[in-house]
């Protein structure tokens, strides 16, 4: 189990690409869940998803409760009406701090590594980081969000 090498730049073609449905955890899968792990520890974040290592499939890692949780093909499939900014980091994107604005709650729904199908409704900071990492499963980086603020 490796520590796999984190992707970077803003115009890297995996990073801006949309993930692949991941049809069935196989042994690929779980270990690149087990390498994604070490990494995201290893750099001290608070999640990281498939594309920052290299992988065009629909999985990440997000810190839910203090927590390193794996989401397979997760979905936020409701967004609550109260938002908040706050300053993000990313590990694709090194030194680069930005104020993002995002809604407070959020429903995800996702699959465990068992194959069975969850829906977390998620708050705070939890909701930060799982919209962070869903955004990377769709191409869309934190410096996408900051510029679509300005253009608000």
């Amino acid at each position: 189990m490796p520590i796999l090498p984190i992707v970077t730049g803003e115009k890297t073609p995996i990073l801006r690409a949309k993930t692949k449905k991941v049809a069935k955890v196989t042994k690929e899968i779980e270990a690149l869940i087990a390498d994604m792990y070490l990494t995201v520890e290893n750099a001290k974040g608070a999640g990281i998803a498939a594309p920052q290592v290299g992988h065009s499939e629909r999985v990440c890692i997000a810190s839910i409760g203090g927590m390193l949780m794996p989401l397979i093909n997760p979905a936020i499939s409701w967004y609550g009406e109260e938002k908040d900014s706050m300053e993000e980091g990313c590990l694709s994107l090194p030194g680069i701090w930005l104020m993002i604005t995002r809604p407070t709650e959020i429903i995800v729904k996702f699959e465990t590594t068992k194959g069975k199908k969850l829906e977390l409704k998620l708050q705070g900071y939890d909701a930060r980081v799982v919209q962070h990492e869903v955004d990377h499963l769709d191409g869309v980086l934190m410096v996408d969000r900051a510029n679509e603020q300005k253009e608000q």
